[in-house]
């Protein structure tokens, strides 16, 4: 029998996965080609090339029992180096290898990051719409999430509702930028105000807070568009990265935490962080892929492909009649239903084998995501069918 506090997981399990197995069962149904599968950010673009060589490359040179075995928790010392040193380059901090811990994607930094922080009955605040499993992480550690509503149109932080969500019981403050699943990314103006709030909530409590900078799409942005490196801004930053998105390794689950020097409590932070990545039984990140990612460290995957999804799916849906705020980043369209109800909009666009996943599945209703990783072709083959989805609501009201 299964654990009472699994349960409620097993009965509501992720809308996104859902959508993704229904997918499948269509596909064997009506062939690959002809369902529109926009559910879940999965990259449809290949990792760059320079990866496949460097697996090869790295089995054949390094010693099986060293590569294959245990290291420090923390990860390979010289790749975590490798880490910081580009990370110094790009945005001109003064990071060294005891500042990089390897971790088993976000994911794995996140779970990484609350075991070390948080007691029960700590408050996390998240900006709606947020990532789905940020709760089901803070339930983790007995945590309490704090949403606070999505800032429609623009959809960057409400920082006067953060301001007055702060409480004694804050721990950390999570930031998702670019945003899933609204492609927005936080203004340098957002980060400068959110650290001042932080800053004055931490003296007033006599508390740390923790700004929790979740950033897996970092390198995919568009226009020219820069995304501020968050630890410039405010002090007890820590920031999760992954390289599932910026070399399409999703399968890998290969990333790695910032712990900045600057961190109150910085020593026992990185102690206990070290100490999680072990005791929650990653033990440490993929050995292989650790060194794949360091000899790989200036690869990137090809953004103009996700771009060209973009303006496509954009234009032709605004073209339609939809209304949807085009992403700066990301790989994903918030698109906002044109009925009340989002879950009732993705069953008639399902009757068009048109996948979509539901707002409310990131707390924010009346809105669906589109992850527009995808081949160009089911961006272009789907725009009829989104456009025939249209006519009927128009003819329903």
């Amino acid at each position: 029998m299964i654990a009472k506090s699994m349960e409620s997981y097993v009965k509501g399990s992720s809308a996104i996965r859902a959508m993704f197995e229904e997918g499948a069962r269509l596909a064997k149904i009506y062939g690959k080609e002809n369902v529109y599968d926009f559910s879940l950010g999965n990259p449809n673009v290949a990792p760059p090339e320079e990866i496949k060589q460097s697996i090869i490359n790295i089995l054949e040179s390094e010693e099986p029992t060293f590569l294959h075995g245990y290291m420090n928790n923390a990860g390979y010392e010289d790749v975590r180096n490798t880490i910081a040193e580009h990370l110094n380059k790009l945005h001109g901090t003064r990071f060294t290898e005891r500042n990089i811990l390897m971790t088993v994607g976000a994911a794995g930094g996140l779970n990484v990051t609350f075991k070390t922080l948080l007691d029960p009955e700590d408050e996390v605040i998240v900006f709606a719409p947020y990532f789905g499993e940020y709760r089901s992480y803070a339930a983790n550690y007995g945590a309490k999430l704090v949403v606070i509503p999505p800032n429609i149109p623009t959809f960057q932080p409400d920082l006067n509702k953060l301001e007055e969500s702060i409480t004694s019981q804050t721990k950390a403050v999570i930031i998702n930028s670019p945003n899933n699943p609204t492609g927005v990314v936080y203004a340098e103006d957002t980060i400068k105000e959110m650290a001042e709030i932080l800053n004055k909530k931490q003296q007033e409590f006599k508390t740390d807070i923790y700004l929790i900078a979740d950033e897996p799409y970092r390198e995919l942005v568009y226009d020219g568009v820069s995304v501020p490196y968050v630890t410039k801004y405010y002090k007890n930053t820590i920031v999760g990265y992954s390289y599932s998105k910026s070399l399409s390794l999703p399968g890998e689950r290969i990333g790695y935490l910032v712990l900045p020097d600057e961190l109150s409590d910085f020593e026992n932070v990185v102690s206990a962080a070290t100490t999680a990545n072990r005791i929650l039984g990653f033990v440490n990140a993929p050995s292989i892929m650790q060194r794949v990612v360091a000899d790989c460290i200036n690869s990137a995957v090809d953004v103009n492909i996700y771009n060209k999804n973009r303006e496509t799916l954009y234009n032709g849906l605004t073209e339609i009649g939809y209304e949807c705020i085009k992403p700066e980043g990301a790989f994903y369209l918030f698109v906002k239903s044109p009925i009340e109800d989002e879950n009732e909009f993705c069953r008639m666009a399902k009757e068009h084998r048109v996948l979509l996943v539901p707002g409310s599945s990131f707390a924010c209703p009346g809105y669906v995501r589109m992850a527009y990783c995808v081949a160009y072709d089911t961006i272009v083959n789907a725009l009829p069918a989104m456009r025939e989805v249209m006519e009927e609501v128009k003819k329903s009201v």
